[in-house]
């Protein structure tokens, strides 16, 4: 049983926002993936530049073999630090994460930029599991996330949670709150809150419907033309697509090779001006903050479709929904939200949601680990850095709130 604490053995790493704030800029990775592999030719590498090496490859595209590096580095090592800016940092958080690619655990790493916590990242795998000592820290958050490949790291942190001996966030066996076929079970008969039920659909099951041999309802109640599909276990948008009518679905079919799939019924939630508005919401210990607003004339909107660098008047009516968002959006909808914070119970997640033609709070889905960051132009954006500024301060003051607890518990 986990009761033990000692002396963390961790290995230094330049870390996940360093590499990819350099990458987001421009800055040429090449130089320093060549260092990195003449040193493991050499047999000189720490196992830090290892998984520095193995984050570079997949930022340049390589994800194979990016994947293949981790793997390799956490078979022999499971610690790794990402120092605090300061010689004597004010907290000691462990993040518990998933051997799984870059976008599969929590960017914990950009919460706390300008902050005196120094992170200390576990790395849970099937064949290492946890130490039988815990490195020593003031709180703990798990940072896996709902996916399949995370599922054995999260059973067995799960395991081990109720004797953890310091503070765990984001514990394990809420982390699957936010599956896409589950999420929308929790929260569907919250008042003010619209939430497609999303269903598990098989490929055999939808080439019937696009035949005519099976009815919408047969794969869920509410199910009906258009509907949204997307294959089962995607993200950002890949193989997601609006289908009108049963010839639409079979075209549809044709072009993908998985056998599962998500459907929902398709919710037209353009404002009357025909623009589509969705907005990202950072949960923070219970409290919405707004991430950004995305505007575009179509509604499969991600922020980098919406191409808000490109127009003032976008970035105007974003600025403005940042700045009144606590008395403005916030406020609409604080039962809606309050309630959705309550059900999930995890103490940091993130809400992909707009609002549909009734005013309701309408949520497409919710996640740990969608990144959060500061790495805008502040030139074209110059209203982001702030409000970012006060997610971080509101993710940290939340660790450290906890960290406090457990100390006044101890003594």
């Amino acid at each position: 049983m986990l009761h033990t604490l000692a002396a963390p053995n961790f290995a230094d790493r330049i870390g996940f926002a360093h590499l990819t704030r350099q990458a987001f800029e421009g800055v040429d990775l090449h130089p320093l993936r060549e260092r990195l592999l003449a040193r493991i030719a050499e047999g000189t590498a720490q196992a830090g530049e290892g998984l520095d090496l193995s984050l570079i490859a997949q930022l340049m595209g390589e994800k194979e073999a990016g994947l293949v590096i981790q793997s390799e580095v956490l078979s022999f090592h499971q610690l790794f630090r990402t120092p605090a800016p300061v010689p004597k940092p004010g907290l000691r958080v462990l993040a518990l994460a998933a051997d799984i690619d870059m976008g599969g655990n929590t960017p914990i790493e950009f919460l706390l930029e300008g902050s005196d916590i120094e992170l200390l990242t576990l790395y849970v795998t099937k064949t290492t599991g946890l130490p039988e000592t815990l490195p020593d820290h003031d709180v703990a958050i798990v940072v896996a996330s709902d996916s399949e490949e995370c599922r054995e790291a999260l059973a067995l942190i799960e395991k081990a949670a109720p004797c953890w001996p310091r503070p765990l966030l984001n514990r394990p066996e809420l982390i699957g709150n936010l599956d896409r076929d589950k999420l929308y079970r929790l929260l569907a008969d919250i008042p003010g809150l619209d939430i497609p039920v999303t269903a598990n659909a098989t490929r055999a099951q939808l080439t019937a419907l696009s035949e005519g041999r099976i009815a919408c309802a047969e794969i869920s109640g509410e199910l009906h033309f258009p509907m949204i599909a997307r294959p089962r276990g995607t993200h950002a948008g890949v193989g997601l697509a609006k289908i009108d009518d049963a010839s639409a679905l079979a075209a549809y079919l044709a072009e993908r090779e998985e056998q599962d799939f998500f459907v929902a019924r398709f919710v037209n939630y353009a404002g009357p001006d025909g623009l589509f508005r969705k907005i990202r919401l950072t949960m923070v210990d219970g409290k919405p903050y707004a991430c950004h607003m995305a505007i575009a004339d179509r509604w499969d909107i991600w922020y980098l479709n919406a191409y808000m660098a490109f127009s003032e008047e976008k970035r105007a009516e974003e600025a403005i929904f940042m700045q009144d968002f606590d008395r403005a959006f916030a406020s609409r909808h604080r039962n809606a939200l309050d309630e959705m914070s309550r059900r999930v119970g995890l103490d940091y997640f993130i809400v992909d949601c707009a609002e549909n033609q009734n005013g309701e709070l309408l949520v497409f889905e919710a996640d740990n680990t969608a990144v959060v960051h500061n790495m805008d132009s502040p030139v074209v954006f110059p209203y982001k850095p702030p409000q970012m500024r006060k997610i971080f301060a509101a993710f940290t003051a939340m660790l450290s709130r906890h960290a406090r607890t457990s100390v006044g518990s101890a003594a």
